[in-house]
C-alpha cells in the first residue's frame, strides 16, 4: 500500500471534567497520519474543514457513571475529543464515498480523521452554492434540531405565543425565525444588548429582553406574554425554566433540548414549580436530535428554500485555526459566542 505521511494537529482530552470546563482540559497535539487507507477498508480519510462547538460535548466530559445516559459515551482522557464537522475525503475505501466528495458529520476534533461512514450520521453534501459552513450549523446537526425540536415535539399552530432561551445561538436562532414563519408571536432571552439587538433587528423576533439585566424572570415573562406562552423551546433550564412554566398556558408544550446551565455545575439548580404542569396539563418533552436524522432530507427540503430566497438568515461566530478550538468551545459557557460558534480547520479543499 502507498503511504503518505502528514502531521497531523488535534485537540486532546485531558481528564474528566468537575466544575466548569477551561482550556486548560483540552491539549493540542501534534501526531501522523497516513492519508491512504488500507486495501480493502470500508474507512475513509478526511480533511477535517469545519468543526461544531455545541453544549452537549461539555456532558461527554464527565466520568461515565453507569446511573446516567449521558455520560455513556464519554470522551477518552488522552485521546482527541470528536464532534460535528465538515470534511473533504481525501482517500476512500468505502463504495458510497469517493476522493474528493464533501460530507459532514462525526469527526475527530483534528486537521485529519479516519472514519467509518454511518448512515444517517455522516451525509454527503451535494448542495454547496450555499456556505460550506452552514452544514456546521444551519444545514447541520444544530438546523435538524431546531426543526425536530419545534416542529416534531412542539406541534405549533398559527397565532400561538413562542418563547425560545438562548435565543441567538446556533438553535434558537433558527428556531425563532421558524416559528416567525408559521404566523407566532414570538420572544427570546439572550445575555447581551447585541444579541437582543440581533433578535429583534435581523431574525424578527417579535420582542427580546436580556435576562442579565431582569431581577424578576416571572415579571420578564408576564410583561412579553399577557396571555402567557403556549410553546417553550427550552436551551437554559435551572431558574428560566421555573419562571417559564408559572407562565405557561393550559395545554402548553416545552420541547427540552438543552440546559446550559446546568451543565458545568456540580449540584444542578433546583425547578420549584414543577408541580404546576399537572394542573396546566403541560407537556414537557426531551429529545435527541440523533432520533430524527433520518428526515434529513426532508429537513433541506424545507429549509434550502428559505435560505436561499432570504427568508431565512444565520449567524456564524468563527473562530480561525485549530489552535482555537479550546478557547472556543469554553466560550459557549460563558456567552462569548454571539450566534453559532465553529472552529476553520482549513479553507484549503485541495
Amino acid at each position: 500500500m502507498e503511504t503518505m505521511v502528514m502531521s497531523n494537529k488535534q485537540v486532546i482530552f485531558r481528564d474528566y471534567v468537575t466544575g466548569f470546563l477551561s482550556e486548560s482540559d483540552l491539549l493540542i497535539n501534534s501526531t501522523s497520519v497516513n492519508l491512504k487507507v488500507s486495501a480493502g477498508s470500508m474507512t475513509a480519510l478526511v480533511k477535517n474543514l469545519y468543526l461544531s462547538c455545541d453544549p452537549y460535548m461539555r456532558n461527554l466530559m464527565r466520568k461515565p457513571d453507569p446511573s446516567s445516559p449521558a455520560t455513556a459515551l464519554s470522551f477518552i482522557p488522552g485521546k482527541p475529543i470528536s464532534g460535528f464537522g465538515v470534511s473533504k475525503v481525501m482517500d476512500s475505501g468505502h463504495p458510497d464515498y469517493k476522493e474528493g466528495d464533501l460530507l459532514w458529520g462525526a469527526v475527530g476534533w483534528e486537521e485529519y480523521s479516519v472514519i467509518t461512514p454511518i448512515p444517517n450520521l455522516h451525509f454527503k453534501i451535494h448542495h454547496t452554492d450555499v456556505p460550506l459552513s452552514n452544514y456546521t450549523g444551519l444545514l447541520g446537526m444544530p438546523g435538524m434540531t431546531a426543526y425536530a425540536g419545534f416542529y416534531e415535539i412542539c406541534s405549533p399552530k398559527k397565532g400561538e405565543t413562542v418563547f425560545v432561551s438562548a435565543a441567538s445561538g446556533a438553535v434558537g436562532q433558527l428556531v425563532g425565525q421558524f416559528a416567525k414563519l408559521m404566523g407566532c408571536y414570538v420572544v427570546g432571552s439572550a445575555g447581551s444588548k447585541e444579541k437582543v439587538d440581533l433578535l429583534k433587528n435581523k431574525f424578527g423576533f417579535d420582542d427580546a429582553f436580556n435576562y442579565k439585566e431582569e431581577s424578576d424572570l416571572n415579571a420578564s415573562l408576564k410583561k412579553c406574554f399577557p396571555v402567557g406562552i403556549d410553546i417553550y423551546f427550552e436551551n437554559v433550564g435551572g431558574p428560566m425554566l421555573d419562571a417559564v412554566i408559572l407562565n405557561m398556558r393550559p395545554h402548553g408544550r416545552i420541547a427540552a433540548c438543552g440546559m446550559i446551565s446546568q451543565y458545568n455545575l456540580q449540584i444542578p439548580e433546583a425547578v420549584y414549580n414543577l408541580w404546576l404542569i399537572t394542573y396546566k396539563r403541560i407537556r414537557i418533552q426531551g429529545f435527541n436530535t440523533i432520533d430524527y436524522l433520518h428526515k434529513y432530507s426532508e429537513f433541506l427540503e424545507f429549509v434550502l428554500p428559505y435560505l436561499r430566497e432570504e427568508k431565512i438568515t444565520y449567524v456564524e461566530d468563527v473562530a480561525d485555526g485549530l489552535e482555537t478550538a479550546p478557547a472556543a468551545l469554553v466560550g459557549l459557557f460563558h456567552g462569548k459566542n454571539v450566534g453559532k460558534q465553529l472552529v476553520v480547520v482549513s479553507r484549503d479543499l485541495d
